[in-house]
């Protein structure tokens, strides 16, 4: 996949990213370089041969002096470094907080454990997603979550009209938006061997999905055990006048086998996983149910419903969803978003979301919506690409097998 295979998949991320990017900011499409904002890593990622794109009205990596395709696979086997600064973390606080996330979000937050978390959407009235997050539950009292850098603003307003109303009618809830620190994420097989040099806690006893509030590298930061790539790995939201030296110790601790990684290997390596890119694979229109999340809707909030669109909702999972969310492998040039899928007789049953030359399986992955009925695994379809249809089969997700660190 050298030479033209590798621009081509090169070419296949930037289209990717900045459709998302287009769908979700598109009033900053034609922001200029000086118009962009910057991560407290920015000239750290300039020294080390960053190519900075735009994305999400930030100046933010794409790759470095490797390929992102050997970015992909040193990620898997090794490890990856990546500023996710450009992301909004925020802290929702106050006896009724829990009750008030719960109008806004499917999962069933009062039932998770202090220092647990899960992923979540963020819906309308009509049931579609506006955001997914990851939430985690800190305390009884205090909730802390993360939403999509081109969703921050839409997000921002929504979560502040519905407390508005809410602490109107007595509730006791306020937020603070984290902008003074900073978030990196660490992925892979050494993530935790490389962390565990620069802290004092048992990182063998913290879990997928658990949170803590620890020392590392003399900082106090917030550490939850998760990721956007389907390896073990952490998310560290650090004071922001800690960020670069907490990157360089994490670099140094790895001898050098973890690398820092931009947006391209990330968009990869997250579509290896079989897990969405808001504004491709999952938008204002796709409920949680069509793009199979069903699993994040908690029992206790499929029987008492209580969330924005929960009629909807609820009534697709009784009833079942018209179309689905499945995953795709493709002969032929790799399908792009919006590529018609047929069926064997010639019939379009949906479109393409995602899709790219998977560096870790070299082959063509993608994934999309499909009529219920053609999303099951094995059902061979026919996918267009520039005008010509190409054998392609539904394949379970996630691609490449997950890692999460979990109690055995």
């Amino acid at each position: 996949m050298r030479g033209g295979g590798l621009w081509q998949l090169g070419q296949s991320i930037s289209r990717r990213l900045a459709q998302a990017d287009k769908k979700a900011v598109a009033r900053r499409c034609f922001a200029s370089e000086a118009d962009l904002k910057k991560t407290v890593l920015y000239d750290f990622h300039v020294a080390h041969g960053a190519k900075m794109v735009p994305f999400a009205g930030w100046s933010m990596p794409i790759q470095y002096k490797d390929s992102i395709m050997d970015s992909t696979v040193n990620c898997r086997e090794n490890g990856s470094l990546f500023d996710v600064s450009h992301m909004c973390g925020l802290s929702l606080k106050g006896k009724d907080c829990i009750p008030f996330l719960e109008k806004l979000v499917i999962a069933d937050v009062a039932t998770l454990a202090p220092g647990t978390g899960t992923l979540s959407v963020f819906t309308n009235e009509k049931g579609g997603a506006i955001d997914d997050s990851v939430i985690t539950k800190v305390k009884d009292d205090h909730i802390y979550l993360v939403v999509n850098a081109g969703c921050r603003d839409k997000d921002l307003a929504h979560i502040e009209e519905h407390m508005k109303a809410f602490k109107a009618k007595g509730g006791d809830v306020s937020w603070h938006i984290h902008d003074e620190r900073s978030l990196l994420a660490l992925q892979g097989p050494l993530a935790a061997p490389a962390l565990q040099h620069l802290t004092k806690e048992d990182l063998s006893k913290i879990y997928f999905s658990d949170f803590r509030i620890i020392d590392i590298n003399g900082a106090s930061c917030f550490l939850t055990r998760t990721g956007y790539t389907g390896e073990d790995g952490f998310e560290i939201s650090v004071p922001s006048e800690h960020a670069v030296d907490l990157a360089k110790a994490i670099l140094e601790k790895s001898e050098g086998k973890v690398r820092l990684t931009g947006l391209g290997a990330r968009d990869s390596l997250r579509l290896e996983a079989g897990l969405c890119l808001y504004g491709n694979d999952m938008e204002q229109h796709i409920t949680p149910v069509e793009a199979g999340l069903t699993w994040a809707i908690g029992k206790r909030r499929r029987a008492e419903g209580g969330f924005l669109g929960a009629e909807k909702i609820l009534k697709q999972l009784e009833e079942g969803p018209k179309i689905r969310r499945a995953g795709f492998i493709s002969s032929g040039p790799p399908a792009r978003s919006h590529s018609e899928i047929q069926n064997d007789k010639g019939a379009n049953i949906g479109e393409v979301t995602s899709g790219g030359f998977s560096p870790c399986l070299k082959k063509n992955i993608a994934m999309g919506y499909v009529k219920s009925g053609s999303h099951k695994a094995g059902t061979k379809v026919k996918i267009l690409v520039r005008g010509k249809a190409y054998d392609g089969v539904v394949t379970k997700m996630p691609f490449v097998p997950t890692k999460y660190y979990k109690p055995s």
